[in-house]
C-alpha cells in the first residue's frame, strides 16, 4: 500500500484532533480536520506507526490515540 508521510497536512491535522487521546467519531474527524475517508487516513497513520484504537458502538466509529507499543485495534 502506498501511504503519506507524517509531513502530510492531512495527516497532521487528524493527529491534531486525536491529540487530546479522546474518542472521537468518524463525523468529528470529518469535521475538525477537513478531510474524507477517516479510515484510510488512520490506516495511513497506522502505517506510518502511530497505534490508533478504533471502536464501532451501534454502527458509529470512535478512534482514538492508542498506547504507544500498541498498535491497531485494542
Amino acid at each position: 500500500m502506498n501511504f503519506a508521510t507524517l509531513s502530510s497536512k492531512r495527516l497532521q491535522r487528524v493527529l491534531k484532533v486525536l491529540a487530546d487521546c479522546r474518542e472521537h467519531t468518524t463525523m468529528e474527524i470529518i469535521q475538525c480536520a477537513r478531510v474524507c475517508a477517516v479510515n484510510s487516513i488512520i490506516a495511513e497513520l497506522r502505517a506510518n506507526g502511530i497505534a490508533i484504537c478504533c471502536r464501532r458502538d451501534r454502527g458509529v466509529y470512535y478512534y482514538r490515540l492508542g498506547r504507544p507499543g500498541k498498535a491497531g485495534r485494542p
